[in-house]
């Protein structure tokens, strides 16, 4: 979940409000309250959104209808970008996790952006690697790593910690439920983890989940004995330097 490096590194920035304004582009500002729907898995796929405030998650539904949340998307980043490959029909839901103000860019308008301006070209592009690479590290979390160290890293994510951006750490606020469906375990196994976590200092519940830089060492501890085990010869463990 893109945590190996305990010294976190800024992501790409690029001022797109400023951009659309200057090019006097054509986009539609909506304010959204918590859990509503952005687009829905089957809709038309005629349009990107760009996130300025707030969070989402975006879920996709089987055939024998069972949900799966497959990504978590926060400010400066963008959702529904299938629709610039052509893709006919929404593939995922997007459904709001705090309030939002969602910007909606017609297809075309977006396709045209990214060949008319270079700088907003490579931050785009910039987002979409550093997506892949995340993709690819949650797969081999899934894969090897048990669900009580998926639901750390996490936590840690969606706290801001390790997500490339730089931002400061958050409080956290998602329930058992979704943190259950994202980690891909039952939610009484959540719960008992968490119960763990709180009990070893790992986050602390004030009216709001506060996930603490302990969570981080306690992760990239894991980490280092599984490496240990593997290869026999442990290297020094990495402190995390937040």
């Amino acid at each position: 979940m893109g945590l190996g490096n305990a010294k976190k590194s800024k992501a790409p920035s690029f001022d797109v409000m400023g951009l659309l304004t200057q090019h006097n582009t054509r986009w539609i500002v909506s304010q959204y309250k918590e859990n509503q729907i952005v687009y829905a898995q089957g809709d038309p796929a005629d349009s990107v959104f760009y996130i300025h405030r707030g969070k989402v998650k975006i879920t996709v539904v089987s055939k024998l209808g069972k949900e799966a949340i497959v990504a978590i998307r926060g400010p400066d980043e963008f959702c529904g970008e299938g629709a610039l490959t052509g893709t006919s029909l929404r593939l995922a839901t997007t459904t709001t996790m705090s309030t939002c103000e969602i910007i909606r860019l017609e297809s075309e308008i977006g396709v045209r952006l990214l060949h008319e301006n270079q700088e907003f070209a490579d931050y785009f592009l910039a987002l979409l690697l550093t997506r892949t690479a995340r993709v690819e590290a949650d797969l081999v979390d899934q894969l090897f790593n048990s669900s009580e160290m998926r639901l750390a890293r996490a936590l840690l994510l969606l706290a801001n910690y390790g997500n490339d951006s730089g931002l400061e750490p958050i409080p956290v606020k998602v329930n058992q439920e979704t943190l259950a469906a994202l980690v891909g375990t039952t939610r009484s196994r959540v719960n008992v983890f968490m119960n763990k976590f709180r009990k070893l200092g790992l986050i602390k519940y004030n009216g709001k989940l506060e996930v603490q830089k302990g969570l981080l060492n306690f992760v990239l501890m894991n980490d280092h004995i599984s490496s240990a085990r593997t290869t026999g010869t442990p290297e020094p463990f990495p402190l995390a330097n937040l």
